[in-house]
Formats: structure tokens, sequence, C-alpha cells
């Protein structure tokens, strides 16, 4: 199995790819500990994962308290004795308007949660991954590459990640600790539905008429979904990418492609 036996924790448990990549990983062997601020949802999540067989405890837990980030680790390393992955899904974001219009102070708090988080998350997971190495995934986004008006204040936090990864790849490749970031375009589930929905009624048209529209863009003819998407984290995190740090893999259906 592709990450068996191996402890893996995952922040941002939400219900879209957070939740899958929770049962993905499972399914490959993972033992799980899953962290995010809504107690019952992730609480759920982890039930989900023990109904399917999978091992998992669910963590509740705000990843700008370096605190909470302290008390993860300790979970993972109480539970399991060890810790061989990582995957900082946690994000923050500013409301959705024009920078000209914004407050910056929006963006300070999205920048904790996104880029401090989850530094402060590999700061306290550092002193027990050193000794025999392991895998950081940093979850980024499409919108790195192709920005949209008013969204600044989601993207600027996430191009600030992408620094990161590089950075931390680079100072702790020596203690054999990969660090790579997935970015994630449009995933199909259940919150891309749910936008799709509100902005359909808005716009007079159908879901199906709006996700042909976003598909029309992507090579490989359909937004990928939730479950396809987080395997390519699973494979960041497995020994088949051994030698691959500092990268960046791009989970869009081919919509950008970088150089």
């Amino acid at each position: 199995m592709l990450l068996k036996d191996k402890v893996v924790i995952i922040t941002g448990i939400g219900p879209g790819m957070g939740r899958k990549l929770a049962l993905e990983a499972a399914k490959v062997g993972a033992k799980l500990v899953l962290a995010a601020r809504s107690r019952d949802f992730v609480e759920g999540v982890a039930q989900e994962v023990k109904a399917a067989g999978g091992k998992a405890i669910a963590v509740t837990a705000d990843v700008s308290k370096q605190e909470d980030c302290d008390r993860i680790v300790a979970t993972a390393i109480a539970e399991y004795g060890q810790l061989n992955g990582l995957v900082n899904s946690a994000y923050g974001s500013a409301p959705f308007i024009s920078f000209e219009d914004g407050d910056l102070n929006d963006w300070r708090k999205a920048m904790d949660i996104t880029l401090f988080g989850t530094l402060q998350m590999v700061k306290s997971a550092l002193p027990h991954m050193k000794a025999a190495g392991g895998s950081i995934v940093n979850v980024g986004t499409m919108e790195t590459r192709k920005p949209l008006p008013t969204h600044g204040g989601y993207v600027v936090p996430k191009v600030a990640l992408g620094g990161a990864t590089r950075q931390l790849a680079i100072e702790l490749g020596k203690y054999k600790i990969r660090v790579n970031s997935a970015i994630m375009g449009w995933m199909w589930g259940s919150p891309v539905e749910a936008y799709m929905t509100r902005a359909a009624k808005e716009n007079n048209i159908s879901v199906d008429a709006m996700k042909a529209g976003v598909s029309a863009n992507i090579p490989l003819g359909h937004v990928p979904p939730d479950e396809e998407c987080a395997k390519g984290i699973l494979v960041l995190l497995s020994d088949y990418t051994s030698q691959v740090t500092g990268a960046a893999l791009d989970i869009n259906g081919g919509e950008y492609v970088p150089l």
C-alpha cells in the first residue's frame, strides 16, 4: 500500500478535498491525525475513516495559534509514536473585494492562517521528523498562476506559501525531509457545487451549463473530482517521490500548463 503505516497529519479538513484526502489516505494505509476548527465536522470525518477500516484521530485546532499546532503534533506522537507526513491544507481568505476597497488587516489575518499557520505546523513537526525524514505537502491554488480580480486576499498568502515551500525544501533537505506544493485548480466536490449553484441562479443558467463552461477550458474535458486531486498529494507523501523536493505539482486537468 502506498502509505502503509505512515503517520500523516492533515490540517484544514473541510467538506471538499480535505475530507476526500483523509478518506483516500486511509485507503492506502496511512494512520491519520485530522485537524480543523470545526469540532463536529472533523470528528465526523475521523468516524468515516474508522467506519471504512482506517485509523484516524480528530483534533479541534486553529493553526494560527502555535499552541494548537504543538497540540496537533503531540497528539500524533502520543497516538502513533512517530510522524512521517504533514499536509498543510488550512487556509484563510480575505473577502473577495477589490484591493482598493479592501482592508489589509483582513489580508493579514489570512496570512496568519495560510502562511504562518503552515510555518508553525512545520516548526511543531520538525523535531519529530528530523530523525527519519518525511514529506511535507503544502496545498496551493491555480490562482497563483492565474490571478483573478478581487481575490488578492486569498492569492497573495498562497503565493507567499509557495515561496516558503521552496525555502523549506532547501533548508530541511539535510534531514531527509521533502517539502513540495500541490497546486490545485477547479475541483468538483460539495464546495464547488455549492458555488456553481449560487452563481448559476444569479446568472439564470443551469449548473450543468456553468460546469460545461468551466470544463471547456480544461483539456481533460471535465472538472477534476476532489478525490482524484487528492491522490496527487498522496503520491507526494509517498516514497515514490523520494527524490522530489521544492517542486510544485499542478493538478488542474491541464487548464494551466507551467513551463
